[in-house]
């Protein structure tokens, strides 16, 4: 089968590397891909939201399946572009379709459909412009901290958590008045919920599902989850203290109720569903819903998965993912991501990075990188995730961190103290 990958992260190079383990697996592609992906599949240049490009491609590959990494082309609607095509509509999209990917396009319709299917989840009010002094007044009926989320895609920045009133309402008002652009028109404000998080990734094929294993990843920059949100610092898998009470609640109560409540609206889904989740008195609740893989929880969530990945992704896009018996690796993984200087704000970039021939016992899935004149540089804020795996999260994290220290390129960062918050 000839497949390709839209996107250029880790989680993207980390598709590939797992794909193209499969004997099914004739031709691999990745677009755009980075210096990581180039090493196992044929990268090509192009941008996943030009559409009539990737079809183009598509016919001169003679691609059989797509698998869709970022959110931006499943929200622009490239499932039902292909759909709709008569050229296109045989090829297997691992994606959903305009009006699945809205769960993950617009905070305020995921609150809505958790709301309409009884999936438990934070309080919430919706606020736009016209109606600011409400949102304003709405804020003084909550406790400290205050949850303001821009309603659209906002690359993982559309999220403020305030401990004073005035400024969140401020901040309100800076929302609504452009600052996270069309993303922050509406705005949705939240009860605040204590507790510990944790991400469960689901698999369906619009009737069955089959539960991947459970990540946490790390979201601020600094040590002690200070400073700002990033895309993710580093992750593991999987997530101790989701035990099998835990998981039966989060089965019942989350999961369940959400596949069916995509077949009660008749929405096509088929691809993954990733459950932005919160712990609180050992209760499950949905913080958020994202419509493809986490990145970079991928990286240590699809190296624990024994099945041959492009089965499993055939299984999904023909409605038979139930004929499937995942079988998940009983180790432990971790991935320790390193950045750049200046991240997640302006940073550096075409920096040499070097030591990657030193690497043992792990596996660096790029980010950020491109290869030029035979060196591999860096090309993005997150470059390089080194994931490893052990007996439980101790013991792949000190492996990934032992690795780490081989990687080199000019003030390279990365966070040292994950997964303190757990012992």
């Amino acid at each position: 089968m000839n497949i390709l990958i839209l996107g250029s992260g880790g989680r993207e190079h980390t598709f590939a590397h797992q794909l193209a383990k499969s004997k099914q697996c004739k031709n691999l592609y990745v677009a755009p891909g980075n210096a990581g992906t180039a090493q196992i599949a044929e990268n090509i240049s192009l941008d996943p939201t030009n559409f009539d490009a990737v079809k183009q491609l598509v016919l001169e590959k003679d691609i059989e399946m797509l698998v869709v990494g970022p959110e931006q082309p499943l929200v622009d609607g490239i499932t039902d572009f292909f759909k709709e095509d008569e050229k296109l509509s045989h090829i297997k999209v691992i994606g959903p379709g305009k009006r699945g990917a809205l769960l993950e396009g617009s905070k305020e319709r995921a609150k809505e459909f958790m709301a309409m299917h009884k999936i438990p989840t934070a309080a919430y009010e919706s606020f736009t412009e016209k109606s600011l002094e409400a949102g304003k007044k709405f804020l003084e009926t909550l406790k400290s901290p205050y949850v303001l989320k821009a309603d659209g895609l906002a690359g993982g920045k559309g999220v403020l958590i305030l401990k004073d009133l005035a400024e969140a309402q401020q901040e309100l008002e800076n929302m609504l008045s452009g600052k996270f652009g069309a993303a922050s028109k509406t705005v949705v404000i939240e009860e605040f919920l204590d507790g510990i998080e944790l991400s469960v990734f689901v698999l369906t094929d619009g009737e069955n599902y089959k539960i991947l294993p459970t990540a946490k990843d790390y979201k601020r920059i600094g040590e002690g989850d200070t400073g700002l949100n990033t895309g993710g610092m580093g992750a593991i898998s999987p997530v101790p203290f989701a035990d099998a009470v835990f998981m039966e609640k989060v089965k019942k109560r989350i999961v369940q109720p959400t596949v069916k409540g995509l077949q009660k609206e008749e929405i096509d889904y088929k691809g993954f569903i990733f459950i932005g989740l919160i712990m609180v008195n050992q209760e499950p609740y949905v913080i958020e819903y994202n419509v493809r893989m986490g990145d970079p929880e991928t990286e240590v969530v699809l190296p624990r998965i024994k099945t041959d990945l492009v089965e499993i992704l055939e299984k999904t896009a023909t409605g038979s993912l139930k004929q499937i018996n995942l079988e998940i690796i009983k180790e432990a993984a971790a991935t320790v991501m390193t950045v750049s200087a200046g991240y997640p704000e302006a940073y550096d970039k075409n920096k040499e990075i070097t030591g990657l021939d030193k690497i043992e016992d792990a596996i660096v899935f790029h980010a950020g990188t491109k290869q030029e004149n035979g060196k591999i540089l860096t090309n993005g804020g997150r470059v390089l995730a080194v994931t490893a795996f052990g007996k439980d999260y101790q013991e792949a994290l000190k492996k990934a961190y032992q690795n780490v220290e081989k990687i080199h390129f000019d003030k390279l960062y990365y966070r040292k103290d994950l997964g303190k918050d757990l012992v």
